[in-house]
């Protein structure tokens, strides 16, 4: 059985978003969120796709951070699979994304789904800011969302990063 990380990790490493392209990845991820009650804002700067989306409201204020965007695949030939095909080999699954990072926005996605679940009516808010442009040049990514919400009196207590490296 394959777990709900597992699942929304396949869909994502399938989704060939070379930065700073996002190929969907952020609808899939607000889709998701959104039928649980979540409130999305996305935010194109550019040719940078960004998402934010909330749920629930006031202080504290705990932001999950990460990106959709891969670094270009590079030859086609001199990869065993197809970068853009989630392929399991001796335990590990492969794919553009899989470490970086992908697999970290499936967790912190599938967390947060849980957790409102549970939590319907908790304290303060948690929150996603997703960038398409990590990758690349970061311009047009997530400096610029903290700069608009920080114009709009957002401020974010906490932060996790879940950067692989």
């Amino acid at each position: 059985m394959t777990s709900p990380t597992r699942e929304l990790l396949e869909a994502l490493i399938s989704k060939p978003s070379v930065t700073p392209d996002d190929q969907g990845c952020q609808s899939l991820i607000a889709d998701r969120l959104t039928a649980i009650g979540f409130n999305a804002t996305h935010m194109r700067f550019e040719d940078v796709d960004n998402l934010w989306i909330t749920h629930g409201q006031g202080e504290p204020l705990l932001v999950f951070a990460g990106h959709t965007d891969v670094v270009p695949p590079g030859p086609l030939e001199e990869w065993d699979t197809d970068p853009f095909t989630p392929t399991e080999k001796d335990g590990y699954l492969y794919g553009r994304g899989a470490a970086d990072m992908k697999s970290g926005l499936s967790a912190m996605i599938v967390a947060c789904e849980r957790f409102v679940q549970s939590n319907p009516e908790h304290k303060g808010t948690v929150a996603l800011l997703i960038t398409s442009n990590e990758e690349g040049d970061p311009t047009h990514g997530t400096q610029k969302v903290v700069d608009r919400l920080s114009k709009e009196g957002v401020r974010i207590d906490y932060c996790v990063v879940g950067e692989a490296s």
